[in-house]
């Protein structure tokens, strides 16, 4: 939670951030990757007990470093969400494949991940779709990434979890399946027919490489439940990759003027969930270092966008 100040004559203004402010910690510190213990605790503890941060963003980790962080998140009163999208990235568990044993796979995968998040009282666990098969098997790809939530939606909705699908990108460097903003609407349009538990996640790190904006948003208002900020990475060739630098780094794409038209946005659309960062310090760079520096931009954008 941070305010903007301004001073009028006497009288000085401050105008609360509207939004709860999160962070993917496993990106700021990658070592909670690893399950580290000592890089974990100390991530952990500067993040719970930054006054700036509503809610931290961790990865499922080990029963071992569970317990020894349990405490020092559950005593500072922030909120906690688990991203599972490195099991259908990297790890490559797919949920939209349209081959029904590796579809299944994925969803006893992820339904176990989302077990063990309810069992530490986490209500909110984030993941991807699942790689893009091509446009021959697109569509396939969907209908079975619509099954697949489905499932996923029912099982979660008798553990109180809410489901969150971020959008990737289709072309560059993830290259999920979904994809485009307005795709992602018509999914969980179909999953919500059944089961409300579900949302999407738009991130500003993936937008030029969807060639989107955040005008885009509009059509997803109603299904919106959290915004992550951060930057493409664009390589000397042109490539664009999805490595998240910190704000201002050589090949950044995305500032302040870019975060506060997202601002923007979320403000005319009535958006009510959380804004999270998701940088990650690039070789020779303090972690702390990312986190800082995309407090400032925030704080700036926000400065712009009320002053």
């Amino acid at each position: 939670m941070f305010a903007v100040l301004s001073k009028k004559g006497r009288y000085i203004h401050a105008v609360p951030f509207p939004w709860k402010v999160s962070i993917v910690a496993f990106m700021a510190h990658p070592l909670l990757m690893k399950n580290d213990l000592q890089s974990s605790l100390e991530a952990i503890r500067v993040l719970t007990n930054d006054p700036f941060f509503d809610m931290i963003e961790v990865n499922l980790l080990s029963d071992d470093i569970w317990r020894q962080l349990e405490p020092v998140i559950k005593n500072s009163g922030v909120d906690l969400a688990i991203g599972l999208q490195p099991m259908t990235t990297a790890q490559g568990y797919n949920p939209a494949s349209i081959i029904e044993q590796k579809r299944k796979e994925a969803v006893e995968a992820l339904s176990q991940a989302i077990r063990k998040a309810a069992e530490r009282g986490v209500r909110k666990v984030g993941f991807s779709s699942g790689a893009d098969p091509g446009s021959d098997n697109r569509e396939a790809a969907k209908d079975s990434l619509v099954k697949s939530l489905k499932e996923l939606a029912a099982f979660s909705s008798k553990l109180g979890v809410s489901l969150i699908l971020e959008t990737f990108d289709r072309d560059w460097d993830k290259r999920q399946l979904i994809g485009p903003i307005r795709e992602a609407v018509s999914v969980v349009e179909e999953v919500r027919q059944e089961y409300n538990n579900i949302g999407l996640l738009w991130d500003l790190s993936h937008a030029p490489m969807l060639g989107e904006s955040p005008e885009d948003l509009k059509i997803a208002r109603n299904y919106l439940s959290h915004i992550h900020i951060g930057c493409t990475k664009k390589l000397p060739d042109g490539k664009l990759m999805d490595w998240h630098p910190g704000f201002y780094r050589p090949g950044a794409i995305n500032g302040v003027e870019e975060v506060s038209h997202l601002l923007k946005v979320l403000d005319e659309i009535n958006y009510v969930g959380a804004i999270g960062f998701e940088v990650k310090p690039e070789e020779g760079q303090h972690w702390r270092e990312v986190v800082e520096a995309a407090k400032g931009v925030l704080y700036t954008a926000f400065a712009k966008l009320v002053f």
